[in-house]
């Protein structure tokens, strides 16, 4: 199914599409640029295969401009994975798009709390900026993750 926001069509997306998988790389080369290997919390292709996920795309015209995923932790609880917006799209309001889908997704599955772990470094400050517009607080850490000044952990309800 496809949705449109905003001139965006957001939809149900393949990882092994090869678009998908060049914006993916961008995405993990740029964690492990900025994070150390062993605070680099994002998914591989094999990651984001796994059953628990659901992964998106948004595209324009058929040009991918970003993608995100949530994971499924149980019934009541899920992660959003993988947002990563290409570098030439940046500031019009994909990620920002990218982020209310899944958080509709989410809410209509009937999950009770979003929650994310993303990079508590100045390269990560406009994601986190994008988290705290879209309603998530900083939280402590979730799932199997672990306290680390390299991580910033934040969540949000839905009614």
């Amino acid at each position: 199914m496809k949705f449109r926001v905003h001139g965006f069509v957001i939809e149900v997306d393949n990882p092994r599409r090869h678009d998908v998988r060049t914006l993916l790389e961008q995405h993990l080369t740029f964690a492990r640029g900025v994070t150390p290997p062993e605070d680099v919390h994002a998914l591989d292709l094999d990651g984001l295969l796994d059953s628990t996920i659901a992964f998106f795309s948004l595209r324009v015209e058929g040009e991918l401009l970003g993608v995100g995923a949530l994971k499924q932790l149980d019934a009541d609880h899920v992660e959003l994975k993988s947002m990563h917006t290409a570098v030439a799209a940046r500031r019009r309001g994909v990620g920002r798009a990218i982020v209310q889908h899944l958080l509709a997704v989410a809410a209509a599955r009937g999950v009770r709390r979003v929650s994310l772990e993303t990079g508590a470094g100045e390269a990560f400050a406009p994601a986190r900026a994008l988290y705290a517009g879209s309603g998530f607080v900083p939280c402590g850490p979730f799932g199997d993750y672990a306290a680390s000044p390299n991580s910033a952990f934040m969540t949000r309800l839905l009614s």
